[in-house]
């Protein structure tokens, strides 16, 4: 098939490149998707996308592709505005692989999605919203400790030990620090003490759970919080130093990954998303489970964990972007 594949303008990857120089690449998930569609026999053309949409809209007459691969994150330096893009291709009948737009917004706002699943009777913790240039005023019914983050951001942005706080004047200067260093709203959230677990989650209306994995912290002091911040995320450094990995969860028992498993479910549906997204979930020692958020169109490189989840129960790279792509082709005619 004819494949275009929306990357971010200064994301276009090489069609060519040496391995080594591709690990630590920026734009590794562009070229891990890129290559392997054309390894797969596919007609392949990345289109970098910055603040307009006539790039798009001429490419789609020009190219005229069967299905548009979407690794878009953010717009116009944007990250909310993502889902317009698709909404762009929706109303352009174009096939699109990953979440709708109706999905993108429910999932992208942690308050609305915490809402929903709230609504629905889906255990997710409590919380508040501190909205920039307002008052900072914590609920009485918000207990220490509190995680804060930002409201819309992703990849962990802005997180760091010092967003777990335990007093007033601590939960003040960070949600200061995320209104002026990350420029969005803040989200103030019970914090969930015990594990971090992500559930990788594939389909439309039938969907497949991968094995729940979790991100392991063997060597990290007792006295930093156990999350996962930018610096576990993305410093390979740190990650070395105190021997941070993640695999497939253990010791979950087979009545605990079910109930996870159903959960998972239940909140992809309640949000209304299609195509693949990764929840992430806190797990407490007496067997209590959290849903943090959902995370539609996750990081889909070679070897991160959404892919080697899929690879775990024995769905290879390529395997994992044809079904990506199917599910996308569907979308579209299912409604």
């Amino acid at each position: 098939m004819k494949i275009s594949v929306l990357v971010h303008e200064s994301l276009v990857p090489p069609e060519r490149a040496d391995p080594k120089d591709v690990t630590h690449a920026e734009w590794k998930t562009e070229f891990d998707v890129c290559s392997t569609l054309r390894e797969m026999g596919h007609t392949v053309h990345p289109l970098g996308v910055g603040g307009e949409l006539a790039v798009i809209r001429e490419m789609l007459d020009d190219f005229r592709p069967r299905i548009v691969f979407n690794l878009l994150e953010e717009f116009a330096g944007h990250a909310i505005f993502d889902q317009n893009v698709v909404s762009y291709l929706e109303l352009m009948r174009v096939p699109f692989t990953g979440c709708n737009p109706r999905g993108l917004i429910l999932a992208r706002d942690k308050a609305l999605s915490k809402k929903i699943m709230a609504w629905h009777r889906i255990p997710t913790p409590d919380f508040a919203v501190f909205p920039m240039q307002r008052r900072i005023r914590r609920p009485k019914s918000l207990d220490f400790p509190i995680l804060v983050k930002s409201l819309v951001e992703e990849a962990s942005q802005g997180i760091s030990s010092k967003s777990v706080v335990r007093d007033d004047e601590e939960l003040e200067s960070r949600v200061r620090f995320i209104h002026e260093e990350v420029r969005t709203d803040a989200i103030g959230e019970e914090f969930i003490d015990g594990r971090e677990l992500y559930v990788g989650i594939i389909g439309n209306e039938r969907l497949q759970v991968f094995p729940i994995w979790e991100i392991f912290f063997d060597s990290l002091p007792e006295d930093v919080p156990h999350i996962a911040t930018e610096r576990v995320k993305f410093d390979e450094a740190y990650q070395k130093k105190y021997k941070i990995r993640t695999g497939p969860a253990k010791d979950l028992g087979e009545e605990l990954a079910r109930r996870i498993v159903r959960t998972c479910k239940r909140a992809f549906r309640a949000l209304g998303l299609s195509g693949y997204a990764r929840m992430d979930l806190r797990l407490r020692d007496d067997g209590r489970f959290y849903i943090l958020e959902a995370n539609p169109n996750p990081q889909l490189a070679y070897g991160e964990d959404f892919a080697e989840s899929a690879e775990a129960m024995g769905i290879s790279y390529e395997a994992l972007l044809k079904r990506i792509i199917n599910l996308g082709l569907r979308y579209r005619r299912t409604r």
